[in-house]
């Protein structure tokens, strides 16, 4: 599933090709993803304009004059940029025709995916509404992230895995994130001290900060899904190894995730 540094850097690869084009079509092959797609796309999307490109937390959003247009890739999905028409292949459902012509497809085996249509504050939406603090952002601090895990007995991993706690930080980073900390991820999210907190919450952005910063994504013109840092410390290396002191990695499943740490490092 695209995280969260895929969706930024998706956004970023988009803000730089599409703002300030219009519209020119918009072509619907499905009816529904994870929810019905708006009919009305296809009339209410041509003429208009991209303001801005946006994310909130794995959600982009496209300011396109009157309203939102709401983006999430879901499990499989990703945003294809082409110039010129191509025909579509089995799994592209949707495009979206630009006035020079360039076309984004978005792509999505699975349907687990969400295009939607918002007017008014889209960050009231019912989507995005409940979202904490974005976790790059200065509303998330350690002081925030000890106050939110205060006398819950909720695995460290699954709290900061939590979009009500903090947004979009998937199985992935939370893995690498708690090792960078030296935090076991079944700890009880209560007993973490402020000093923890104050690790994590930096191993947090540093993780995300990191992927971003390699510019890699569930990219935008390649069929391709590729997750960065390419050497992670723990994530999908179960019994290799760890990096810190030679010990070999192990597996837990915590929320029906995968979650691999080192029982020596991580306390």
């Amino acid at each position: 599933m695209p995280e969260l540094p895929e969706v930024e850097v998706t956004r970023r690869r988009l803000e730089g090709e599409l703002v300030g084009k219009r519209f020119a079509e918009v072509v619907l092959r499905v009816t529904k993803l994870r929810l019905p797609v708006p009919a009305e796309l296809t009339t209410i999307l041509p003429g208009l304009k991209v303001m801005a490109i946006n994310r909130r937390g794995k959600y982009l959003l496209f300011d396109c004059e009157k309203g939102w247009l709401l983006v999430h890739l879901g499990m499989t999905g990703f945003l294809r940029l082409l110039n010129g028409a191509a025909p579509p292949g089995k799994h592209d459902h949707i495009d979206f025709v630009f006035d020079d012509g360039q076309l984004l497809r978005f792509h999505d085996p699975r349907k687990f995916g969400i295009v939607a249509w918002l007017t008014g504050d889209p960050l009231l939406h019912p989507l995005l509404a409940e979202i904490g603090p974005e976790p790059l952002s200065a509303d998330f601090c350690s002081t925030y992230l000890f106050a939110a895990g205060r006398n819950r007995k909720v695995p460290v991993k699954q709290l900061i895995m939590n979009s009500s706690v903090v947004a979009g930080v998937g199985n992935i980073y939370a893995n690498e994130a708690l090792f960078r900390a030296r935090i076991r991820p079944d700890r009880a999210a209560g007993t973490l001290t402020l000093q923890e907190c104050i690790a994590l919450a930096a191993a947090i952005r540093e993780v995300l900060e990191g992927s971003i910063g390699e510019g890699s994504t569930c990219r935008v013109a390649e069929e391709t899904v590729a997750y960065y840092p390419l050497i992670f410390d723990v994530y999908g290396r179960k019994g290799k190894p760890c990096r810190g002191c030679g010990e070999p990695l192990d597996e837990i499943r915590l929320g029906n995730r995968s979650t691999v740490f080192c029982r020596s490092c991580q306390k």
